[in-house]
Order: structure tokens, then C-alpha cells, then sequence
């Protein structure tokens, strides 16, 4: 009986054999099983063949009697590429003598001639316990060794040096090609990997869907030079696009290294690709100088006080002053979120919003702004914005929420308004027209909050129906000093007039930046040239 046949369909292999009649016979019986089939006439083709398809193969069948280079030999100096790799040897029954051999060199299948296929099949079939194993340890898309093998080679050393190389934005490739063609980038860039990095001098895995590790062989390199060959590898990736079915597709990469001696290497680099992420910078050497078990103890300690404090009503609306700016006289307040320490301490969000937002707690703090804000409408007659991001508009939770307290506060909403952050991805616009729609039967006022932050969408505030725009605070700091950027203001407030949206300037600090926006024509500016955020007992 032959067991699990069905599974040769799965499996890549290498057939050495020169008799042609037998090799076209047995070979046009394997075609109907597996689904790959590189074939050899003789013991020095199969060789070549392994060597360039090593990744691929899965089991070789060979004869013993080849021409130019026997199967003995072949399989010798196959099993020092790979000495896990299963051979069936093929042999007459007056080559027996050959079986001794080959058992000492690692064969521990064969199949006597004329080969019964039958026996052949089943055969091949008990050899899949290797390639199970193997299907644990290799990448079946790039067959690059995977997360499984890395974890297992890192219990066996303890030193290490290694590069963590991440595909920057891949989920956003994948939307915009679809997976299918994603698939081809990353056996793409896994193959540019191995021509870089050559497997004599590293070993590459495939760790994640869009991340990759290169580890040298040799311990006692010298970092700078893996760094060097690191750089070449991103500067090639970043010049020269990939082209899957004609289209060109460019790539950006993050690359962290690490080196040492006490079986740390793997978590330095995850740890300093996280760090060069946040600093912009493609490529870094870890360095114990950039405190990064800090950071990560600090962010330990603020998701605690985050949770503690959404209980505890440790969070607490400031509401700083958006003034006319003909008139100085306040217009509205727009909402800022402040941690109050039990000592009275008030901690900016620089400290903890990022935190909450990468921790999924930022829900929570929109919330206690929504609320905030409605408390200072009700109570003191103010007209109050409030941030409000993507994230906060796509989930189905947090703007349930905030339509229930709108309808509860409906007599009030009219004074309730929304500025959408432009730097946020917005992926699908539908859910934010969907989100104006709504408010909008409110009265509430919308508009976009750091327009000009990188890249912006001029397309988008004609499409958006909103009310204002605020210029980020980026342009506007140096709006004294810096040609360039009165440039740029006064085109998004030319723009904005024209479309019939008012122009809101933040950041102004002092007279001189606060004379550059009236004279362009900003209608309202905000900045601690007006005041500071003030909290509900400091606000008349």
C-alpha cells in the first residue's frame, strides 16, 4: 500500500539517471505526482542542478553507474551542502555492493532496478518527514530559513551580528498592487538579498511578512563593514525600482544592526530598527547610548498611568484661545488634552499621546475630550474644536460614542467643532464624508488640522466640505524669517479663500509672525503670542 501519495504533489525533485529510455519512463510516472522535476543525465549535471536549486528541492532520486561524475560522489558532496537532504539511490541487484557505500555516506533509501514504481512512490512518501520539517523551517514563498529556524540557531550560540532589514509601508504596496503581485516583490527582494549578502558569509531569514534578518557566519567581522555592504544594499533598493509585470514599483528599507558577545544581537536590533523608525533615519548601529531599554521602561510606566488615569479622572480638558485675527478678540478654544498628576503636576501630551495611540488607549482619551469640551460649551456659552484623527472616525466604537453625546448635547452642537488631521493616512475618504454628513446636521463645523505637514491634498479640502483650515504650526513658526514658507501660507490662504474656507494660522509665538499672517489675510491665529491653554477655572 503506498501512504499519503496524494502529498508528492507538494514536493520539488532532483532525478539523476543516464539511460535515457529509463529516465524517460520514470520520469513521465513522477511528472503525474510531484509537482517539480529537475533532471540530470549525469552525477555532475545533478550536482550543478542542487547547487542552484538547493532551496527548491526537496528529495533526489539518483542512479549509482553515471558517466562523467558517479551518483556516490554526486551525493558526497551534495550532503556537505545539505547533509539532512533525502536520497533514494536507484541501483541494479549486481551493484548491491554499492549500498555499503552508500549508507556511509548517508543514503538510507534505495530502490532496486527494473525500479518498481510502486515501491519508488511509497518510498518518496516516507521521505516527507523531511519536508515537513523543512515546510517548519523554510519560507515557502521566498525559501528563505524562517522565524522557526532563526529561534532554534539562536539557542545553539550566543554570539552574534546581524542586520534587521524591514520593507518600509509594505501593507500600503499591498493594497495598492494586491498580494499577489506583494508576493513577487518579496521573492524579488529576497532574491536581490542573496545576490548582496552571498550565503558563503550569511545566513538569511525571512522573519515577518516584510522583515528580514541577515546573520554573519563570522562573528569576528567587523560591524562597520556589514554596515558599509548594509548601505549599499538600501541605496541600490532606494535608486533602482522593482519592475513585477511592467510595473515599477519603488521601495524604501529600515536597516538596524546589532553585534555581541551574551546572546543579545536579536533583540538589539529589533530594538534599534524600532528607534531608527521613530528618528527617520534608514540605517543604525545599536548603541547603548540611545537608552532604549529606557524607553521602553517609560512607555511600561505610561500605559500604567494611562489606564490608572482614565479611572482615576487624572485627564483634564486645557482649551487654548483661537483669536480673530483683526480683532484679537477670542473666536473659540481649541481642546487640549492634559495629564494632571496627583501633585497637581499638568504633563503635556507629548509625553504620553504617541504611548496611547500604539497601546490602543487613545479611544479613551477622545472620549474625556468630547466631554470636556461640551462641559465648557454648556457652562460657559464657548465655541470649542476638538482633534479628531482617521483612526478615531474608522472605528464604529468611538463614533458611537460620540453621536450619543452630540444627540444628548443636540441644543449645544452648534458650538462643537472638529479639526481632522491631515498628517493622519486616511485610507478610505468615504468614511470621513460619511462622518461630515453626520455632524454637519448638528451645525457642528468641520475642518483640517496641520495642512501643509508633509505631503498635502489640496485635492482633499475641495472634495472634504468643511468650514476651515488650520496651516500647520511647521510653516508658521518661522513665518518671520522665512520666505519660502510666507510663500506657501499665502498660497493655501489663497486657495482657501477662493474654495470659501476659513484659514486658521497655529504656532504664533511673537508680533512679528502675528503682522506676517494679518497681511497675508489668515482670518484667525492661535499661539502663545494670545495665550497659553488655559484650563476650565482660568477661562471667563
Amino acid at each position: 500500500m503506498i501512504f499519503n501519495v496524494s502529498i508528492l504533489k507538494n514536493i520539488t525533485i532532483l532525478y539523476a539517471e543516464d539511460e535515457a529510455a529509463l529516465r524517460e519512463i520514470t520520469l513521465n510516472i513522477l511528472r503525474g505526482f510531484t509537482k517539480k522535476q529537475f533532471v540530470a543525465e549525469n552525477g555532475a549535471e545533478g550536482l550543478e542542478l542542487f547547487k542552484q536549486n538547493e532551496s527548491e528541492i526537496d528529495l533526489i532520486i539518483t542512479d549509482v553507474n553515471m558517466p562523467i561524475m558517479n551518483g556516490l560522489e554526486m551525493i558526497r558532496q551534495i550532503k556537505e551542502i545539505n547533509p539532512n537532504i533525502p536520497i533514494i539511490v536507484a541501483t541494479a541487484f549486481s551493484n548491491t555492493e554499492y549500498l555499503l557505500e552508500a549508507i556511509d555516506i548517508g543514503v538510507d533509501k534505495y530502490v532496486l532496478k527494473p525500479i518498481d514504481m510502486k515501491k519508488l512512490l511509497q518510498l518518496m512518501s516516507q521521505s516527507l518527514l523531511y519536508h515537513e520539517l523543512k515546510d517548519l523551517y523554510i519560507d515557502n514563498l521566498t525559501h528563505l530559513q524562517n522565524r522557526n529556524k532563526l529561534k532554534k540557531d539562536l539557542e545553539n550560540t550566543s554570539e552574534g551580528l546581524m542586520a534587521m532589514i524591514n520593507i518600509d509601508k509594505f501593507s500600503t504596496i499591498n493594497d495598492l498592487f494586491g498580494e499577489t503581485n506583494g508576493d513577487k516583490i518579496l521573492v524579488e527582494f529576497s532574491d536581490t538579498l542573496k545576490k548582496y549578502f552571498s550565503k558563503e558569509e550569511f545566513i538569511l531569514y525571512r522573519i515577518e511578512a516584510d522583515k528580514f534578518l541577515v546573520v554573519a557566519r563570522d562573528f569576528n567581522k567587523d560591524i562597520q563593514e556589514l554596515y558599509n555592504l548594509c548601505k549599499s544594499f538600501e541605496d541600490y533598493i532606494e535608486e533602482d525600482p522593482l519592475y513585477i509585470d511592467e510595473h515599477e514599483i519603488d521601495l524604501n528599507v529600515t536597516i538596524g544592526l546589532a553585534k555581541s558577545e551574551t546572546n543579545d544581537a536579536y533583540k538589539y536590533v529589533q530594538r534599534v530598527i524600532s528607534y531608527a523608525r521613530r528618528k527617520f533615519e534608514p540605517i543604525l548601529i545599536y548603541n547603548d547610548s540611545f537608552n532604549i531599554q529606557e524607553s521602553f521602561e517609560e512607555n511600561i510606566k505610561w500605559i500604567k498611568k494611562i489606564k490608572n488615569g482614565v479611572k482615576n479622572d487624572n485627564f483634564k480638558g486645557y482649551f487654548q484661545p483661537i483669536v480673530d485675527t483683526q480683532t484679537k478678540e477670542i473666536y473659540k478654544y481649541e481642546a487640549l488634552i492634559r495629564y494632571i498628576e496627583d501633585d497637581g503636576t499638568v504633563i503635556s501630551p507629548f509625553f504620553f499621546l504617541d504611548i496611547a495611540k500604539k497601546a490602543k488607549l487613545y479611544p479613551n482619551i477622545i472620549k474625556i475630550m468630547i466631554k470636556e469640551a461640551f462641559n465648557l460649551i454648556k457652562n460657559k456659552n464657548k465655541r470649542v474644536a476638538v482633534n479628531i484623527s482617521f483612526e478615531d472616525i474608522a472605528s464604529n466604537t468611538t463614533m458611537k460614542y460620540i453621536y450619543k453625546i452630540i444627540e444628548e448635547n443636540k441644543e449645544f452642537a452648534h458650538l462643537l467643532e472638529f479639526e481632522i488631521l491631515e498628517s493622519e493616512e486616511i485610507s478610505d475618504f468615504s468614511e470621513v464624508f460619511k462622518f461630515i454628513e453626520k455632524v454637519k446636521k448638528y451645525n457642528c463645523n468641520v475642518g483640517v488640522d496641520d495642512f501643509g505637514a508633509g505631503y498635502s491634498n489640496f485635492n482633499m479640502l475641495i472634495n472634504l466640505d468643511i468650514s476651515f483650515v488650520k496651516i500647520d504650526g511647521s510653516l508658521i513658526k518661522e513665518l518671520d524669517s522665512s520666505e519660502n514658507q510666507k510663500i506657501i501660507v499665502k498660497t493655501i490662504t489663497e486657495f482657501s479663500k477662493k474654495f470659501g474656507f476659513k484659514t486658521v494660522a497655529e504656532f504664533v509665538s511673537n508680533e512679528k509672525i502675528y503682522n506676517q499672517a494679518k497681511e497675508i489675510g489668515v482670518d484667525y491665529c492661535q499661539g502663545y503670542y494670545f495665550d497659553t491653554p488655559l484650563s476650565y477655572d482660568e477661562i471667563n
